[in-house]
Formats: structure tokens, C-alpha cells, sequence
């Protein structure tokens, strides 16, 4: 299943952006050793259960939450038991069309 979330703590820095508290997510996610990429918008996470990726979720959402009252978090999910490295055969996919 691949997850694409994003999170963001109530107390913003003083430029009124969140990119601490972001990039404290997007490391948990690095160091959970699953497939991922970070865009502007979304963080994505590639794994084999909801147990796998929502732990990883939930701690990103706490590393971002740090020092914060409340977090907001959005989240979409795909999933598709028995397929696996589908986090760029999508994106592949799409780019083949768009060659031909």
C-alpha cells in the first residue's frame, strides 16, 4: 500500500511556515528504511501492511507535533494487495503514456 500524508503542527514558525517540524517528519520516514519521496505537498510511504505504514505515520506525526498543542494531518491512501514498488510503476506508467 502506498500512504501520501501530510502533517502539520498548530504553532507555526515565526515566518508562518512549518518546514522544522516537516523535516522532523520527513527523517522518520527516511529512517524506517520504506520507499518514499517528498514533494511540496505530500510525503509518500510504500509498504506491505497498514501495520508497516501507519506506524510510520504516526511516529512522523508525533516527530512533527513536537512542542505543538495540535497537529493537522491529511491522508490518502492506495491500496493494492500483491503489488509491490508501485511508488514509481505509477508514476512510470504515467510517463510512458506521456512519451507515446
Amino acid at each position: 500500500m502506498i500512504v501520501a500524508f501530510s502533517v502539520s503542527p498548530s504553532a507555526a514558525e515565526e515566518d508562518g511556515g512549518v518546514s522544522e517540524a516537516v523535516a522532523r517528519a520527513v527523517k522518520v520516514v527516511r529512517e524506517s528504511g520504506l520507499p518514499n519521496s517528498t514533494n511540496a505537498m505530500f510525503t509518500n510511504v510504500e509498504g506491505e501492511s497498514w501495520d508497516q505504514v501507519m506506524d510510520v505515520v504516526k511516529r512522523a506525526v508525533e516527530a512533527a507535533g513536537e512542542g505543538s498543542s495540535r497537529v493537522g494531518l491529511v491522508l490518502k491512501a492506495d491500496i493494492r494487495p500483491g503489488y509491490e514498488g508501485q511508488l514509481t510503476a505509477k508514476v512510470e506508467r504515467v510517463e510512458k503514456h506521456l512519451e507515446g
